[in-house]
């Protein structure tokens, strides 16, 4: 029979260790680096954000384009983009921007871009009056929001027959 002394086992011990650390190390354990999925609470990506992008750069007929690609119809910030990238057009078509702002406050009343827009609408069709009703519903529905104050600019210029304020489209925002 044979002794098993310390300096018999050191040996069998660094190797062991050794042999975990190259396990430790090979390909088969590298780490993951695929992200992982997104949380099923989280908030779907916004439909509408590459038009809204758009927009934002005053490229009308590309937004347009964007908007009958996804064609949202029954959606009200869809019919809100639509209505306002056919009046901001290089040529503009007032009928289609009313046809939209029509449906789009068809489908949420209350949709302050649409309310606010549209009234800029009727301001550019000569039609004060239906401007003013306009903001009387987002006065009552938003009191001092920022699609009223906007929409009350808008009025006051044309009152004073001055060019309606300047809006960065940048700053874009389709209102709700």
């Amino acid at each position: 029979m044979s002794v098993i002394t310390v300096s018999h086992v050191r040996p069998v011990v660094a190797a062991a260790l050794a042999f975990t650390a190259l396990l430790a190390l090979s390909p088969a354990q590298a780490v993951d680096m695929t992200p992982p999925p997104p949380p099923a609470d989280a908030a779907p990506a916004d439909p509408l954000g590459a038009a809204r992008g758009l927009i934002g750069q005053q490229r009308w007929a590309d937004a347009i384009a964007e908007l009958k690609r996804i064609n949202l119809t029954a959606n009200a910030d869809w019919n809100n983009l639509m209505g306002y990238s056919h009046r901001k057009a290089k040529t503009p078509d007032l009928a289609a921007a009313e046809r939209y702002y029509d449906a789009a406050l068809r489908l949420d009343p209350r949709h302050r871009g649409a309310l606010e827009y549209s009234g800029e609408l009727f301001l550019q069709k000569g039609e004060p009056a239906r401007a003013e009703a306009r903001l009387a519903m987002l006065t009552q529905h938003c009191g001092q929001c920022a699609e009223q104050a906007q929409l009350q600019r808008a009025i006051e210029a044309y009152r004073r027959g001055t060019a309606l304020p300047a809006r960065t489209e940048a700053g874009y925002n389709p209102g709700r």
